[in-house]
Parts: structure tokens; C-alpha cells; sequence
């Protein structure tokens, strides 16, 4: 299925993976992944035992990986243009025949779904709606149209937190729904800051992004505005009784250091600034998760 042009010798193994790893977006499953994990474990309110934690992960994987290579099947044509994802495999030919890609894509979302689907509905509701929000509606509908795209888009992530509390039969319980809503928040100032590093990629490729828009500072300072409420609801868990000062005493630092680096942003955005406020939002969203799995699997009396 996978060959290079003619002429051409065929890649090692090691670039097939690499393509693959880039096709399926696996970087950002990892994130993807970390968030699910910590809302099976806040569900459980600590250790969630191993037979949810394996369900948590491998239709997590699934979803979120057959999802991300629908949305690079997708946005191919756009892809070519932007100098951030130029080099993606379907772009280059790497996978010189990618009709393969929505078969096989969508059969790792439909497998993992209808397999819990009797045991658990619940993950199987929140698994299809992530998928659905991040292919159809935030991938097919929104992007191409809208720079609130990312805004709904965002709520793919906070799915992930909820199928990890559903793994654990506590999809509704506060600390999940607390942790959902933070992802939601943070996800537009994660990737605005990014946007303002590729604008005119975006704008050459005729993708409505806010920085694209608006003014780099009007963008800057919307995702300040989000940055608030992510924060907001980090520091907020810390009252909540699964956790304790091994998740607040890291968290309050980290949404200290990203709320300065998104003032300063605002200050001045130029592409240096939001470069660093994209790799400060991806580092405090890890701390908060690793925080929220610690702090609920070890809660320390105050």
C-alpha cells in the first residue's frame, strides 16, 4: 500500500514508522492520552485499577488516532501549502496511495466504540463525540469557515477527560467535569499562540484563524482571556477533595508562569513571544494532568 515514486528506493522501516507516527499524530495522542488518564483516575478518585486504565488507553489510542488521520486525509491540499505541514506523508507522497486512509481510519474509531458500546455506553458516547467534534465539526464545518473554529474544536479534548472518567463509570463527577472544562479553555490559547507563528501560512492556505482575521494583539489578547479561565479552573480543583498540595503547589506555578507569558504576549506579539507562550501552554497542560494523576493517586492531608 505504502511506495515511493519510481525510481526511488524504498525507505527503511524506520521511515515508515515516522511516517506513520506523523500520519496518525501521535505527539498529540500522547497528550490526548495523559488527559484521558487523568480523568480515569480522578474518576476513581486514585488508582483506577489496571482493566480501566487498559480500556481508557487503547480505545483512546483508537479514536484519537483514526480521528487524527481523517483530518490529515482532509486537509491534504491545504497541508501543501503551509510551511508547517508541507512534510506531512500525504503531502510528499510518502504514502504514495493514501485511499487506504478513511477505511482504515474510520474502522480505529467504529472498532474501539462498538466494543465497549454494551459494557459502557457512556465511553462509547464520549469516544464517537470526540471524534465527530474534531473530524466533522471542528475539521470539515468549522475550520475551513470560521475563527471560532477552534473554540468548539477544543471540546475534542475535553471528550478525551470524559471518556477517561466514563472508563471509570464517573464521567459526571466534579473533578472530571473540572478538568473537561480546563481543556476547553486551554486548547484555543495553545493553539492561537501557534497561529500567530504560522499566520501567514494560514492566511496563504485560506483557513479563517483568529490571528488571521484580527490583529495579532486582538488574538493575543482572546487567548489571554482563555488562558484566565483554564487557569481558573486548574487552581479550582485544587479544592476538591481527590486532590492535594502535590497537585496545587505545581499547578499554581505553572498557571502563574502561563498567564505572565500570555500578558507578555500581548504586550508584544510577535512570532517569538507567541512561540513561547505555545510551548509554555503545552508544558502546563502536561504538569496539570501528571499533577492530577499524582495528586489523586497520593492525596496528602493539608
Amino acid at each position: 500500500m505504502l511506495q515511493r515514486e519510481k525510481g526511488v528506493a524504498a525507505p527503511p522501516s524506520s521511515s515508515l514508522l515516522s511516517d506513520l507516527a506523523v500520519l496518525f499524530k501521535v505527539r498529540i495522542v500522547f497528550l490526548l492520552l495523559l488527559s484521558a488518564t487523568a480523568g480515569v483516575f480522578l474518576g476513581a478518585g486514585g488508582w483506577p485499577g489496571w482493566g480501566a486504565l487498559l480500556l481508557t488507553l487503547v480505545t483512546g489510542a483508537l479514536a484519537a488516532m483514526g480521528s487524527s488521520a481523517w483530518n490529515q486525509y482532509l486537509e491534504r491540499e491545504s497541508d501543501a501549502v503551509m510551511t508547517r505541514t508541507r512534510k506531512r506523508p500525504l503531502v510528499t507522497g510518502a504514502i504514495a496511495r493514501p485511499s487506504w486512509v478513511p477505511y482504515v481510519a474510520t474502522a480505529m474509531i467504529a472498532a474501539p466504540v462498538l466494543a465497549v458500546l454494551p459494557s459502557n455506553p457512556a465511553l462509547a458516547f464520549f469516544l464517537t463525540v470526540g471524534a465527530f467534534i474534531y473530524v466533522v465539526i471542528y475539521t470539515i464545518w468549522l475550520k475551513p469557515r470560521t475563527p471560532l473554529n477552534i473554540v468548539v474544536g477544543g471540546a475534542a479534548g475535553s471528550a478525551a477527560v470524559l471518556a477517561g472518567g466514563a472508563a471509570a463509570n464517573a464521567w459526571s463527577d466534579p473533578a472530571v467535569i473540572a478538568l473537561a472544562i480546563l481543556l476547553f479553555f486551554w486548547t484555543p490559547i495553545h493553539f492561537w499562540a501557534l497561529a500567530l507563528v504560522y499566520r501567514e501560512d494560514y492566511a496563504r492556505a485560506k483557513v479563517p484563524m483568529l490571528p488571521v482575521t484580527s490583529t495579532p494583539r486582538a488574538a493575543a489578547g482572546w487567548g489571554l482571556v482563555h488562558g484566565v479561565g483554564a487557569g481558573v479552573a486548574g487552581i479550582g480543583m485544587a479544592f476538591l477533595p481527590q486532590l492535594g498540595p502535590l497537585y496545587t503547589v505545581p499547578v499554581a506555578i505553572m498557571t502563574a508562569l502561563l498567564l505572565w507569558q500570555s500578558v507578555a504576549l500581548v504586550v508584544d506579539p510577535s512570532k517569538r513571544r507567541a512561540y513561547r507562550v505555545f510551548h509554555t501552554s503545552n508544558f502546563y497542560l502536561f504538569v496539570v494532568l501528571l499533577a492530577a494523576i499524582v495528586g489523586s493517586a497520593a492525596t496528602l492531608p493539608w
